[in-house]
């Protein structure tokens, strides 16, 4: 430590035709490395054209390319000589004191040298001087190529039969250690970051789009507001109290009946002095009915769905990953989560949807208990292990296609036992405790209205409001909201390595901007659903909710084939595979996301209804 070598002989290598061929076709993709000193990666130094700024991009190409100014062909090169400059300064504190240095500065320089030319070390004589490069190229064997080709007069210039000829390339590598006080060990990681300056402006415009089309949403969702304020509490008639009084007829026969009439007189209540006009209308208040649309549905509006026994464990999960996805983000923004934190992402992300497992319990729980059920610890076992045990089964899959490939990037076997461990004995009992306290310590949410024994029937619904529909259509919007910034996100996961995503001030912005486009078009989507007298908004506001995921995934398609140079069945299916579990985990987010304001909005909005 300390001391610079000027070269250090490192070893020789031999390769076949076959990994010439392979290192050509890496050096053609541009592949590069990474070196890790000090939990810093060795980077490639840049200055901008001006001169005014350096920033980095971690690791360094393996070889470059070029054409031959005699042939015109293309020549590959490998390098296979790296210097090191590694920049230190006084450690703070009472280390330096004692006379202790951290390393602020990792920078990688490469360089191709052909393998003659060496000393009796191994190491070029001319390590900084112009020299040949090693090119990646083995001349073919033209006796082989003869026999192969015995009518033909011409003979290709590269041979891929292996034959057993080889290239040996030696290896080197210099070491420099350089005193930089300009750099704080605080802010050493800032130059991997400079880079991205440029593009604030494209994240700025992202947020100007979210916003934009936040604010279109926000008028919308006013004006439905305002709507049903305005027939709830204005002239669709209003009881003394201020609710909505739902009016039923009593027939000639003397019997009531909940016969609805098909047409009514611009929404008017029946004045009290009408009364004396009608013989069949009892002298109490038992008015006529003659309301149309969502009031219609005040009994049945908050009938339990169908599979209400899989819709309050999603939901409980939902909240698990609501909170972790808030977490990560409030840990990042504050810099406490940041790329020298390697692993740290992923670590705190998954202890907070451990920890979250309360909080799932309790929302499951008390939702389940809602619907009426009764089986509360079958309820906790699906929402401890129901999506959490789908995740972790397709993760493991997907791991066996890894380790098929000799992978360095394969999950070892023991942390796949320890994940089993951390929701088997911690996460299962943490949800047991919430589930426990939102069955038996807490009441089922209220419901402004009852419910009647007998379902309403459902009228033929407009197209845009079956099946998936509305949630294709809705889900667009959100997709709108986010899509720039998904772009960034994209390309620093699968395309562009030498860079790291640090600006989650944008994301969250975006993120807050997006939540809040869900929650609007879920009001939006749910009103227009409860007008066409459809009462079945329970796992339609989920599919609402997380409907951009499906935009979101399309869009992973997208950028693949017109992005991403990614060769082979097994990546190919890691990439789509793990596209889909992320769209999977965002769209439970939102949709959960999506439920509760549905569910906030209903109850609001019935909760002004008074029936008689």
């Amino acid at each position: 430590m300390g001391q610079d070598q000027e070269c250090q002989y490192l070893c020789s290598h031999k390769v076949s035709r076959q990994d010439v061929k392979r290192a050509r076709e890496l050096i053609e993709e541009g592949y590069v490395a990474e070196w890790i000193v000090d939990n810093l990666p060795g980077a490639t130094s840049f200055v901008t054209v001006d001169r005014t700024h350096k920033y980095y991009a971690a690791g360094f190409k393996i070889g470059y390319k070029e054409f031959s100014p005699l042939t015109g062909k293309q020549k590959y090169y490998i390098n296979n000589h790296i210097t090191l400059v590694i920049r230190h300064r006084r450690a703070p504190g009472r280390a330096g004191n004692r006379g202790g240095k951290v390393i602020v500065g990792f920078e990688v320089y490469t360089k191709s040298i052909e393998a003659a030319h060496r000393d009796s070390t191994g190491c070029p004589q001319d390590v900084h001087g112009e020299t040949d490069g090693m090119e990646m190229h083995i001349a073919p064997n033209n006796t082989n190529l003869a026999s192969k080709y015995p009518s033909s007069s011409y003979l290709p210039a590269e041979d891929d039969v292996d034959d057993g000829s080889t290239l040996t390339i030696p290896y080197s590598y210099s070491v420099y250690f350089r005193e930089d006080d300009s750099i704080e060990w605080s802010k050493r990681w800032d130059l991997y970051f400079n880079n991205q300056e440029d593009s604030n402006v494209i994240h700025w415009l992202a947020i100007i789009n979210s916003l934009v089309i936040c604010s279109l949403l926000t008028v919308i969702v006013i004006m439905v507001i305002n709507r049903t304020y305005r027939q709830v509490h204005g002239k669709d008639g209003a009881g003394d109290d201020g609710k909505l009084l739902l009016k039923r007829r009593k027939p000639a026969t003397g019997t009531k009946s909940p016969r609805l009439r098909e047409k009514a007189p611009a929404g008017l209540l029946q004045q009290e002095g009408e009364a004396d006009r009608d013989d069949d209308l009892s002298s109490d208040d038992e008015f006529v009915e003659d309301i149309t649309g969502w009031k219609l549905l005040h009994g049945d509006i908050f009938r339990a769905p169908q599979y209400a026994g899989y819709l309050a464990p999603l939901i409980g999960s939902g909240m698990q990953l609501v909170f972790m996805a808030t977490g990560l983000l409030i840990l990042s923004c504050f810099g406490i989560l940041n790329p020298s934190f390697r692993g740290g992402f992923v670590s705190v992300g998954m202890g907070l949807f451990i920890f979250a497992g309360v909080i799932s319990g309790y929302f499951s729980s008390r939702l389940y208990k809602t619907f009426g059920g009764i089986n509360w610890r079958q309820n906790t076992l699906m929402t401890a292990l129901l999506f959490p045990g789908l995740l972790f089964t397709t993760i493991f899959i997907l791991n066996l296609f890894v380790w098929a490939q000799a992978s360095s990037t394969a999950l070892p076997f023991g942390t796949l036992v320890g994940l089993i461990a951390l929701m088997l004995l911690i996460q299962l009992p943490l949800v047991y405790v919430g589930s426990w306290w939102g069955f038996h310590q807490s009441q089922p949410y209220e419901h402004p209205t009852k419910t009647n024994n007998t379902p309403r029937p459902i009228p033929e619904q407009a197209w845009y409001t079956q099946s998936i529909y509305p949630a294709l259509i809705a889900g667009f919007v959100p997709f709108a909201v986010v899509f720039i910034e998904l772009l960034f996100v994209f390309r620093s996961l699968w395309q562009d390595k030498s860079g790291y995503y640090y600006v989650f001030g944008f994301l969250s912005i975006v993120s807050l901007v997006g939540i809040l486009t869900v929650i609007e078009v879920t009001i939006v989507a749910t009103y227009i659903m409860l007008c066409q007298e459809n009462y079945n908004w329970w796992w339609q506001s989920v599919f609402i909710g997380g409907g951009s995921s499906f935009w979101i995934f399309c869009y992973c398609i997208v950028f693949y084939y017109t992005k991403l140079k990614i060769h082979g069945f097994v990546s190919g299916l890691l990439f789509f595979s793990y596209s889909f579990l992320a769209c999977s985990v965002y769209g439970l987010l939102t949709g959960t996301v999506g439920f509760l304001t549905a569910y906030a909005f209903v109850r609001r909005v019935y909760g002004a209804i008074k029936a008689d």
